[in-house]
């Protein structure tokens, strides 16, 4: 991969990262997303800042038990969920293609299934 796509890929990391940190301060900014785009970023982008970024306290606290164990705290389920729900209001209400939104009805019937389904709810600690 050349230079300037990993620089994107910390850059990209270091903004998720942060805006994960506010988040997990104001209620809301959802965290888990954020955190999960920020680990995506560096694993592609840095082997050091991935390395850095699995051993930080926020890591620890929000993603851990989901990349150990592919599970997540019902709020975490809930705030990641509301987070993409919103994302997806906006092409929803604002395009008229009868195709895109039946398209993206359908990915948010899938997200929830997913969520709610695949992946394991445990108790917050």
């Amino acid at each position: 991969m050349n230079r300037i796509k990993k620089i994107f890929y910390i850059i990209i990391g270091i903004l998720s990262f942060a805006l994960g940190a506010i988040g997990a301060f104001i209620p809301l900014l959802p965290t888990t997303p954020f955190l999960l785009l920020a680990s995506f970023c560096f694993v592609k982008g840095s082997e050091k800042f991935d390395r850095w970024f699995k051993e930080t306290k926020i890591y620890k606290r929000h993603l851990e038990n989901y990349v150990d164990s592919r599970s997540m705290t019902m709020k975490q389920k809930v705030s990641i969920l509301l987070f993409a729900d919103t994302m997806i209001a906006f092409p929803l209400i604002m395009l008229e293609n009868i195709y895109v939104k039946i398209f993206l009805l359908i990915l948010v019937i899938f997200k929830y299934y997913y969520f709610m389904f695949k992946i394991k709810t445990i108790n917050e600690e």
